[in-house]
C-alpha cells in the first residue's frame, strides 16, 4: 500500500511539474508583464471574477497600463490607460471583433458558427442590425415600442387598478415584466393585428401568459449565461437547457411567419436566414434567441437602475419631471388627463438631456462591460510611449469600469450625480479630463469602434420612453425612502449591465385625473 501511494504521489508531482514547465507560457521579450496564476488552465480567473475591478488594479499598481493575465485558457493583454484606449482602435487589421463574439454566440446559444468564414451562411451580422436599428429604421421601432409600452403599462393596467390604490411590487421584477413584454411585441409581433385589441382581450390575455412564460425561460436561461460564455457545456444546466429550447421553439419561423407587426430587423433576418444560411430550423430560430437575449439582458437592469437612482434623488426625480413636461408641452391635446399614447418623435425624444444624463448616470455606475479584440497574427501594439510584442490568438482587453470610476475623471465615482453629464447651460456634456488631458474616451458601455453596440440608440429610446410613461401617469415611491443601493451582481462582468444582488420594494397608482 505503501508503495501504490508513493508511486501516486510520484505521478502527481510529475504532473505538476510537467504543467508549470509546459502548460505555462514564458514571457519573451518585449511583450506586457505576464501573470499566469497558479491553476492550470484556469490561471487568474477566479480573481478576477470573484472582483474584476479590484483585481486590475492591483495589478495595475503592480506591473504599469499593460499586463497579460492567463484567464480559462486565454491570455489576456489588459490596457488601463485610457489614452492608450485608441491604439486598440488603430490596429484593426491586426486585431479581429468579430471572432470572440461569434464563438461567444455559438457556445451560448447552440447554433452553428456565425462566421462567414466558416460557410454556414454568408449574413452580415453588423450591416443588418445597422440597417435596421438606426436611421430611419429606429423611427418606426421607437414609434412601436412607445405603442407596447403603453399597452403594457396603461391599457393593461387601467382594468386592474383602482385609480386611487397602492400597488405594491418589486422593482426589478416590475422592470423585467414591462420591458420584456414590450421589448418582446416590438421585435416579433402579435399574435394578432393591433387594431382589433379592444374586442379580442381574451386573445391579448393568452399572449401575455405566453409572453411571462417566455419570461421565466428567459431568465432561468439568463442565469447561467455567465457559465456558458465561460465554456461550460449547456447540457450540465438541465432546466436552463430545457428553458433555451422552449425559448428556441417559440422563434421557430414557421411561428413567427404567423405573426403580425414583426420588425424589420426580425423580418430581414427571417429571409437571410432562409436564403444566406445552411443552419436547420432550429439554429435558425436560435439566431433569433440570439437577438432577443441581445435586446433585453442589459436593457432591462439598466431600465431598473436607472429608474432606482431617479426615486432615491428628489432633485433628480424634480429635474425629469420638468423635462417631460416641457417635451409634452408641445404635442397637442392634455395627454395626463386622458391616458393615452403619448406620439413623441425621434426629434423630441433626443431633445431630453436630463434624462439622457440620468439613464447615462445610471448605466455609467453599473456597467461591467469588456472591450474585446483578437490578434490574427503576431505583430507589434504600438502605445505612445512604448510598444509591445503581441502574440496570434491573444486577446487584447479593455475594462472600462476602471475609466468610469476612475476619481480623476468623475469626482466622487461612486455616488449618482444626474446632472453629471449636463453643462451649466443645460446642454450635454462631453468634456471630460485626466491628469489635465481632454479624453476621447470617456463613456464606454457599448463598447467603441466598429464593434460599438448597434442597439444602443434604441436602448436608451426604450429606457427614456419608459420613464416618460411612468413620470406622466403615474405616482410613483419606495416603499422604504432610506432603502441602501443594492450590491452589483460580479458574475456577470465583462458582459454589460450588472443585475442587482437582491430586488427592491416600490409602489406605484394612477395620478389622479
Amino acid at each position: 500500500m505503501l508503495a501504490l501511494l508513493l508511486i501516486w504521489g510520484t505521478v502527481v508531482v510529475l504532473c505538476c511539474s510537467f504543467w508549470f514547465s509546459l502548460g505555462r507560457r514564458r514571457r519573451h521579450p518585449n511583450e506586457p508583464p505576464l501573470e499566469n496564476g497558479i491553476l492550470p488552465y484556469l490561471g487568474c480567473a477566479l480573481q478576477f471574477g470573484a472582483n474584476p475591478l479590484k483585481f486590475l488594479r492591483a495589478r495595475e499598481k503592480k506591473h504599469g497600463p499593460i499586463f497579460t493575465c492567463r484567464l480559462a485558457g486565454k491570455y489576456v493583454h489588459f490596457l488601463t490607460d485610457p489614452f492608450s484606449y485608441h491604439a486598440v482602435m488603430q490596429h484593426g487589421r491586426h486585431l479581429d471583433w468579430k471572432k470572440f463574439h461569434f464563438a461567444t454566440s455559438t457556445k451560448a446559444f447552440g447554433h452553428g458558427s456565425i462566421d462567414p468564414s466558416d460557410g454556414n451562411t454568408t449574413e452580415n451580422m453588423q450591416q443588418t442590425f445597422t440597417r435596421t436599428l438606426q436611421g430611419n429604421a429606429l423611427t418606426f421601432l421607437s414609434e412601436a415600442m412607445m405603442e407596447n409600452l403603453h399597452y403594457v403599462m396603461v391599457e393593461s393596467s387601467e382594468a386592474k387598478m383602482s385609480s386611487s390604490d397602492w400597488v405594491t411590487d418589486k422593482l426589478y421584477e416590475f422592470c423585467c415584466r414591462v420591458m420584456f413584454e414590450s421589448g418582446f411585441l416590438t421585435l416579433f409581433g402579435t399574435e394578432f393585428n393591433s387594431s382589433y385589441r379592444k374586442i379580442l382581450s381574451s386573445t391579448q390575455e393568452n399572449q401575455r401568459a405566453r409572453i411571462l412564460n417566455a419570461l421565466e425561460n428567459f431568465k432561468a436561461f439568463d442565469q447561467i449565461f455567465p457559465a456558458l460564455v465561460a465554456g461550460l457545456p449547456i447540457h450540465l444546466f438541465k432546466s436552463a437547457h430545457s428553458a433555451r429550447e422552449k425559448l428556441a421553439e417559440a422563434l421557430l419561423h414557421e411561428n413567427l411567419k404567423k405573426r403580425e407587426n414583426i420588425s424589420e430587423l426580425i423580418s430581414l433576418r427571417i429571409f437571410l436566414n432562409d436564403t444566406l444560411s445552411t443552419f436547420n430550423d432550429k439554429e435558425k430560430a436560435k439566431t433569433h434567441l440570439a437577438v432577443l437575449w441581445a435586446s433585453q439582458a442589459n436593457t432591462i437592469p439598466a431600465t431598473f437602475w436607472t429608474l432606482f437612482h431617479l426615486l432615491r434623488n428628489p432633485k433628480a426625480m424634480e429635474a425629469a419631471t420638468e423635462e417631460v413636461k416641457r417635451v409634452l408641452e408641445n404635442i397637442s391635446g392634455n395627454i395626463g388627463s386622458n391616458r393615452k399614447p403619448i406620439p413623441l418623435n425621434r426629434k423630441q425624444l433626443n431633445d431630453m438631456p436630463v434624462l439622457d444624463s440620468i439613464i447615462k448616470e445610471a448605466i455609467r455606475l453599473s456597467s461591467a462591460s469588456m472591450t474585446v479584440r483578437v490578434a490574427k497574427e503576431d505583430f507589434i501594439l504600438q502605445l505612445s510611449s512604448s510598444s509591445y510584442n503581441i502574440r496570434k490568438d491573444d486577446i487584447v482587453a479593455l475594462y472600462p469600469q476602471l475609466l468610469h470610476f476612475d476619481p480623476e475623471i468623475y469626482s466622487d465615482p461612486l455616488t449618482f450625480k444626474y446632472d453629471r453629464y449636463l453643462k451649466e447651460d443645460g446642454k450635454e456634456k462631453t468634456t471630460f479630463y485626466r491628469n489635465g488631458r481632454r479624453l476621447k474616451y470617456y463613456y464606454m458601455p457599448f463598447g467603441t469602434g466598429l464593434a460599438k453596440c448597434p442597439g444602443r440608440l434604441f436602448a436608451v429610446h426604450e429606457i427614456k420612453q419608459f420613464l416618460i410613461l411612468l413620470l406622466s401617469y403615474f405616482e410613483v415611491e419606495l416603499t422604504d425612502k432610506n432603502v441602501k443601493c443594492p450590491s452589483l451582481d460580479q458574475s456577470r462582468a465583462g458582459l454589460g449591465i450588472l443585475q442587482p444582488t437582491n430586488d427592491i420594494n416600490f409602489k406605484y397608482r394612477f395620478k389622479v385625473l
